[in-house]
């Protein structure tokens, strides 16, 4: 399989956003983990057609560079961004940087999760209100997952 470089792929990701089509695509990078995992979990994204919220998990446009982050705050027209794997760091864009929004996570086994069921819901607020103990947790979490146990 060929790669693709990411400046011609998300290219083609923001041309059927922009023509109303949704796309999925492949989770990579740590930053959104334990939600969504490298290489293994995939993400459906659709155009923006709703007002959007904290806890919204949106791709949009940072730098340079495509990232998928969730909300955690919103003041009028910015938008401040952090991957549910990360501790400090995070990002600020616009309204018109945010290219679309995640509406269902597909795992490895093929199953379909929508972002709107009451678990993913619940499990996504828990999580942003133990932004203080994230760096204990993801450490448990890791340990875990590498004894198949988790």
């Amino acid at each position: 399989m060929k790669a693709i470089p990411n400046d011609i792929f998300f290219s083609q990701v923001e041309s059927e956003l922009a023509a109303g089509r949704s796309v999925i695509i492949k989770v990579k990078g740590n930053s959104m983990y334990p939600f969504l995992c490298n290489g293994k979990d995939s993400v459906k994204i659709e155009p923006v057609n709703q007002p959007l919220g904290n806890n919204d998990v949106v791709i949009f446009y940072y730098n340079g560079r495509h990232i998928l982050h969730r909300i955690i705050k919103i003041e009028g027209e910015k938008y401040t961004m952090q991957g549910d794997g990360i501790l400090i760091t995070t990002e600020t864009c616009t309204r018109k940087d945010i290219i679309g929004i995640v509406t269902h996570i597909r795992r490895r086994n093929g199953k379909m999760i929508p972002v709107t069921s009451l678990r993913w819901r619940a499990l996504s607020s828990i999580w942003q209100s133990l932004r203080f103990a994230r760096r204990y947790l993801l450490g448990v979490i890791r340990r875990l997952s590498t004894f198949a146990i988790y």
